[in-house]
């Protein structure tokens, strides 16, 4: 695993997942998620906050923990209803 070293960059990762995990309790998708962190990682990039070595790591890093469902857990602690409201939707 690509480990951040930078400050920002894991001031940076720190709250994408916060966003991403509040995304999940609110049951939004893992699509949903993907396109959260594109956009924020899209910014990040725009605005050269980080310098191009500390960006791409926090991109691999993101990446691969934005597709690891161990990474979420549902609304009520259990990861087997991470996307499943209180009505049982999807």
């Amino acid at each position: 695993m690509t480990a951040l070293q930078h400050p920002d960059a894991i001031r940076h990762f720190q709250s994408l997942c916060d966003a991403c995990q509040e995304l999940a309790h609110r049951y939004h998708s893992p699509a949903d998620m993907r396109l959260y962190a594109d956009g924020y990682l899209h910014a990040l990039r725009r605005t050269a906050v980080l310098d191009p070595i500390a960006q791409r790591r926090l991109e691999e890093l993101v990446e691969r923990w934005i597709m690891d469902p161990s990474s979420f857990i549902g609304a009520n602690g259990d990861p087997r209803t991470l996307y499943e409201s209180e009505t049982g939707r999807h």
